[in-house]
């Protein structure tokens, strides 16, 4: 797998499920929009998508055949893509196509080389990933950093999203 360079800063988020990924981008976004920051996010999922109740308009276009459906409106637009056996496009290729931010923030597309923040939380009876994962450059946790950490990371407070935004700022700075 090819590494490249994006426009903007990309950073990924990685998790299990229910470990609060997007409840730490609902409390970072925020303050990065406040910071007059651009931040833009891909979410990716496993899962058929639906921007409209299968009966409203889009929907029923986009089952009719239709390549790309734009659904605009005075306080956004959607586009939606159907792939229709095409291959899933790439994180580089999905990125390409967002206006320019500040930093993009990725939850999901966890086999590319991206830096990373690792939402763990031991209560959910899994194992942390960061030992696997050489992208991992942070842990933020609901526990106190472990005395005898698997590889080097920086182990951050969960709770204080702050830590968080201080982090990708100067990560992105670099």
């Amino acid at each position: 797998m090819k590494q490249y360079v994006p426009r903007y800063p990309l950073v990924g988020l990685s998790g299990w499920s229910g470990s609060g990924k997007t409840t730490l981008l609902e409390k970072i976004l925020p303050l990065l929009s406040l910071m007059g920051l651009r931040v833009n996010v891909i979410k990716s999922s496993h899962h058929d998508v639906e921007l409209e109740p299968p009966r409203k308009d889009s929907a029923r276009i986009r089952s009719a055949g239709a390549a790309e459906v734009m659904l605009a409106s005075p306080y956004r637009y959607m586009l939606a893509h159907e792939l229709r056996g095409e291959r899933e496009p790439t994180l580089e290729e999905l990125v390409s196509r967002m206006k320019p931010a500040d930093l993009v923030l990725v939850e999901g597309f966890r086999d590319e080389p991206i830096p990373r923040i690792e939402v763990f939380r031991p209560s959910l009876g899994k194992k942390p990933m960061y030992p696997e994962n050489e992208h991992i450059e942070v842990v933020a946790s609901d526990i106190q950093k472990p005395d005898d950490l698997i590889r080097p990371v920086l182990w951050l407070d969960l709770n204080r999203e702050n830590q968080v935004v201080d982090w990708l700022l100067n990560r992105s700075a670099t």
